[in-house]
């Protein structure tokens, strides 16, 4: 065993290791899916970052900024790092609030339980696709530096980052986020570092204009783009799973902005190195490979293991919290109102680490489906979200318009018009019209149809 896949495996021990010292501390449902409520500070802060900064992240934004200059970046990290602050701003403490676990609960609590059953089912493939491409790049990592095949390579990928979700939540994903999310942080600063310190700035305006200007024009209008990552941050289940795991109300708010301004300062990093990449790879890269390529020709090998560590540790955050979240809604929303009232809390507990494990193996195979995870994460983002985001909106701001009719028309008009505008028609802003459609349907069906009494709010917390 060569020591560089020596290193990263014993850093994913070191995980593992932590999860399972902190496995007994979830009694209930509430913490095991949001750690009690009682996150801190720097749980809250790191929690978010590290589950939004995924593996796409490093080498999208690297790889877009070295194809395609500054102009190529606008969705990585700027609408990420808009979807979280917007989030902070005008959506983290009202959820909080409510004293929900899911998303969904908001939706059974306004619309009733057909629409709770209904937008769970929309969003859990969104994490399900999301989980399946941080399988594949972690799978990718481990064979990069090893012998392994990719098939191996990312079954064991799988395989550890079913048991690390699985055994310990919420609880246990928030203290290894801020592990992973400080190991992030130093890997990109060591290698933005050397960067710098080769020169890189020097002939970093040269770069970026020789890239833009061989870059093909955009094939989608630059506010579609940044509509995907705001608007599908904002509707996002493990944003508000986070949100929602905070101690309170003031911190959900403070915490979330706090998160999307260390996005984007860290998101920034990748950016650089790609717009400067070319000085010393040359321009003819395959894009995907350029961080690596770079960090592996220009860091010594203890910087480079810290490169590696940074980049696992950006896949297992992420990777962990839509597993988490892709089981929640299977379990909490929709398998335990089936069964009754009368579900122990020892129950809830198998049934959602149940519905974890069976979610990692359905990311496994998912994860072999695309020849990109990239095209994995974008599917991710669209679907069903801009249903969502309208529910949401109307739930929060405007509870007296519209019911469950509305809500209903606006899932299933959003999903169909995304996938017929991205699928079939292949038009060039399918989110935006997928997002028109929804609020159409809406409003059009609160108009038609007599407004029912709204369901009482159901304390879904501890």
């Amino acid at each position: 065993m060569n020591p560089i896949l020596l290193c990263i495996l014993g850093y994913v021990v070191l995980q593992l290791a932590v999860v399972f010292v902190i496995a007994r501390r979830p009694q209930t449902e509430a913490d095991y899916l949001v750690a009690g409520r009682s996150l801190g500070p720097w749980l809250s802060v790191f929690s978010v970052f590290a589950t939004w900064f995924g593996a796409e992240t490093c080498i999208g934004a690297t790889a877009e900024a070295y194809r395609g200059g500054l102009n190529a970046v606008s969705s990585d990290p700027f609408g990420y790092s808009i979807g979280l602050i917007a989030t902070g701003l005008f959506f983290a403490a009202a959820l909080w609030k409510r004293n929900l676990l899911t998303l969904a609960d908001l939706f059974r609590n306004h619309y009733g339980p057909g629409i709770e059953r209904l937008a769970a089912l929309i969003m859990i493939p969104s994490s399900l696709l999301w989980a399946a491409a941080q399988v594949r790049a972690f799978g990718q990592v481990l064979a990069s530096v090893s012998e392994l095949g990719l098939i191996t390579a990312t079954a064991i990928a799988a395989l550890v980052v079913i048991i690390y979700t699985a055994v310990g939540g919420m609880w246990a994903d928030a203290w290894t986020d801020l592990a992973q999310g400080l190991v992030l942080i130093a890997g990109l600063v060591a290698l933005g570092a050397m960067f710098a310190l080769l020169g890189g700035f020097d002939s970093l305006p040269q770069t970026a204009a020789a890239a833009a200007a061989k870059a093909p024009p955009p094939d989608r209008p630059l506010i579609e783009i940044l509509a995907v990552p705001i608007f599908g941050t904002i509707a996002a289940q493990e944003l508000t799973s986070r949100v929602l795991a905070m101690r309170n109300a003031r911190l959900a708010r403070v915490a979330t902005v706090g998160a999307g301004l260390l996005y984007l300062a860290v998101g920034l990093i990748p950016v650089v190195i790609g717009l400067g990449a070319a000085a010393f790879i040359g321009p003819d890269v395959d894009p995907e490979q350029v961080l690596s390529r770079f960090a592996q020709s220009r860091l010594p090998t203890p910087l480079y293991v810290l490169f590696l560590g940074a980049l696992v540790s950006a896949i297992l955050s992420t990777l962990s919290g839509a597993l988490l979240v892709a089981g929640s809604l299977a379990a909490h929303n929709i398998a335990e109102p089936l069964l009754g009232t009368a579900v122990s809390e020892r129950a809830k507990l198998r049934m959602n680490r149940a519905a974890v494990v069976g979610f990692g193996i359905a990311a496994y195979g998912l994860s072999f489906t695309s020849d990109s995870m990239y095209a994995l994460v974008e599917q991710a983002s669209g679907i069903g979200s801009a249903g969502v985001l309208v529910l949401i909106a109307f739930a929060l701001w405007l509870p007296r318009v519209g019911g469950a009719a509305s809500a209903a028309a606006a899932l299933i008009a959003a999903l169909t018009t995304y996938l017929l505008g991205s699928h079939v028609f292949g038009w060039t802003a399918p989110y935006l019209a997928s997002l028109a459609a929804a609020l159409t349907a809406y409003l059009l069906l609160a108009v038609v149809t007599p407004k029912a009494k709204l369901a009482e709010p159901a304390s879904a917390g501890p």
